[in-house]
């Protein structure tokens, strides 16, 4: 099967192509400034603002699937239009499409538990582009998969991971909030999963969040003691009280995408325990 990896050089996107490679299949990554660290069978620039290079690369691969793993932010051309017009060239050519959205376009007002069928109230530029995206593609594209997902774990590469040794360090200013909760996920967990909904041909919204709540802070503890970091370095704050915009209390209900799913969306108490750890027999 012929798979095409639109924002492969990303850290979503490079695993993806990672497990793709490892199926046996012929993958094609898409990158905008240059390629990244995976190894697809090929790599290709686009950049989703280009209406016709999109139809260009479409033609060219003519993949089986079509993953959409790129992120442009806030920018309204790349992170709302651009899979828009992805999803309708997909359409199109009759080509299965997976989009990746996320955990913001809640705004976790009046509620903090969203399930698929909750409706998108963005408070940020970030969260109103990408639900708008997810309105835009299945309106062209009523058979693709979108994808809502919260922070992304995994292998010491992540933002988060990494603005957490920046703190522990003292290169950066910031803090950790502890009022901002998700439900962060292993980036291969999540790959797995997507991938599987993708040969499933499954369609519409599915919640990919892992299994467990946790702030800001209490996930950052948990990444400094797998990495050996002390925790008691990690500035915290409130996100009410700061000038950084978004939801505050945000988890993802992903338990009916679970039952269809073979993977497990583990929790990040499970895939951030340090090395060597063993679990207690005695009920907590």
């Amino acid at each position: 099967m012929k798979i095409l990896v639109v924002g492969g050089s990303g850290f979503l996107g490079t695993e993806l192509v990672r497990q793709t490679r490892a199926a046996g299949h012929q993958t094609v990554a898409t990158y905008v400034t240059q390629p990244g660290a995976a190894s697809p069978s090929a790599w290709c620039h686009l950049d989703l603002r280009d209406a016709g290079r999109l139809d260009a690369v479409m033609a060219e691969v003519n993949p089986s699937v079509v993953i959409n793993a790129s992120s442009g932010l806030a920018d309204w051309a790349v992170t709302a239009e651009g899979p828009l017009q992805l999803a309708t060239v997909a359409a199109k050519r009759g080509t299965r499409m997976v989009h990746m959205s996320t955990d913001a376009v809640f705004s976790g007002v009046g509620r903090v538990h969203y399930d698929e069928a909750c409706l998108p109230d963005p408070v940020t530029p970030y969260g109103a582009a990408k639900a708008a995206a997810e309105t835009g593609v299945l309106a062209v594209h009523p058979a693709a998969v979108v994808a809502r997902t919260s922070l992304i774990i995994g292998h010491g590469r992540s933002v988060h991971e990494r603005l957490v040794h920046q703190l522990a360090a003292g290169t950066v200013d910031g803090a950790l909030f502890t009022d901002d909760i998700r439900c962060p996920v292993h980036v291969s967990d999540l790959a797995a999963a997507l991938l599987e909904l993708a040969w499933s041909g499954a369609g519409g919204i599915h919640h990919l969040g892992g299994a467990d709540a946790l702030s800001r802070h209490d996930l950052g503890v948990l990444i400094a003691e797998r990495d050996g970091l002390d925790a008691s370095c990690l500035p915290t704050g409130l996100r009410a009280d700061s000038v950084v915009p978004g939801a505050l209390d945000v988890r993802l209900d992903s338990r009916l995408t679970q039952r269809r799913l073979r993977t497990t969306l583990r929790g990040a108490r499970q895939f951030l325990k340090p090395a060597g750890h063993v679990s207690s027999s005695t009920p907590a």
